[in-house]
């Protein structure tokens, strides 16, 4: 993966067409409602305008190369893991933190560095990488025992713990996948659907009725909405077919189809279940229309690990 490789590649180009035309669209349609309908849109541009940013700088950073992307995928787990620890009040024990940023660095590290191959020219080192939680949570335990301290310990390295596992290294495989001979169409096609089925969830739920998913945990998720993005999550692998290799057969891209549409509510569902528990309704505000970074990568959070898994399988990273 380089930036030349990029502007060449014919499934770099066609996602960048894609995304283009989709915001393009998309601002045609919120003018026409805004102007011949006379309805409030503001919202929805403020949406669009983040959209219009982070899409093209998605774009930009995986054109630019392998070592782009797995640095802009550990910069996005900082920042995340960042808003986790502010919201559980976890970013007042300094040196659990510490311990956790260096583990979410040397995922990095993992994801970007040669493996023990003869000569190490196989990119990443999945092998470490795989087995980096053991490592993260041995160094989460000795901070306490070092410090020598026992008061609310485990409830800050249950915490850290859960923080990086979920955007530390999960949420990291995307990472992983820019060690793919067919980076480009695998890192596309996740994300692009993950995106869009968030998005058709929204849709479908508004058109087919209001029944809650889980009114606990996410009131405005719906039977409808879940039912519908998981119908487009399964059309998607055979609409954007062009994104895999031959090897990537049928039973591949139903595999993917599930992950992607039950996986992604999943990771969804199970962030919204901490903030409910907090008593927040975003992570962070960084993005706005949006929330937090966490609150924009969480449908991957489960989808990645997963994708990268059946990817390893189908054609092997190695």
């Amino acid at each position: 993966m380089n930036w030349r490789a990029a502007v060449a590649d014919p499934i770099f180009r066609a996602y960048v067409c894609i995304v283009v035309g989709m915001l393009a669209v998309s601002a045609a349609v919120l003018l026409m409602i805004g102007v011949r309908f006379g309805k409030d849109v503001s919202k929805l541009w403020t949406i669009w305008r983040s959209w219009a940013i982070m899409a093209p700088l998605a774009l930009l950073v995986v054109g630019l190369g392998r070592a782009a992307t797995i640095v802009g995928v550990t910069v996005l787990a900082v920042f995340a893991f960042k808003e986790f620890a502010r919201a559980t009040g976890l970013y007042r024990d300094f040196f659990i933190i510490a311990a956790v940023y260096t583990a979410i660095v040397f995922v990095g590290l993992a994801a970007g560095c040669p493996d023990l191959d003869p000569g190490g020219t196989r990119p990443g080192w999945l092998e470490l990488f795989e087995t980096l939680p053991i490592y993260a949570l041995v160094i989460l335990f000795l901070v306490p025992i070092l410090r020598n301290r026992t008061q609310g310990q485990l409830q800050s390295v249950a915490l850290a713990t859960l923080g990086f596992l979920l955007v530390g290294w999960m949420f990291a495989h995307v990472a992983f996948l820019a060690n793919s001979a067919h980076a480009y169409g695998y890192l596309a096609f996740i994300v692009f659907a993950v995106e869009i089925c968030d998005i058709a969830a929204y849709t479908f739920g508004t058109i087919l009725g209001s029944r809650p998913l889980r009114s606990a945990i996410s009131p405005k998720k719906t039977w409808g909405g879940a039912l519908g993005a998981l119908g487009v999550a399964m059309a998607l692998p055979w609409v954007l077919g062009f994104s895999f290799p031959a090897a990537f057969g049928w039973r591949a891209k139903v595999l993917t189809g599930l992950i992607v549409g039950v996986a992604g509510p999943l990771g969804d569902l199970s962030i919204s279940l901490i903030k409910r528990d907090l008593g927040v309704k975003d992570m962070g505000s960084a993005i706005p229309g949006h929330g937090g970074i966490l609150d924009r990568i969480d449908s991957l959070i489960f989808v990645a690990p997963l994708f990268l898994r059946l990817v390893n399988t189908v054609e092997p990273l190695r």
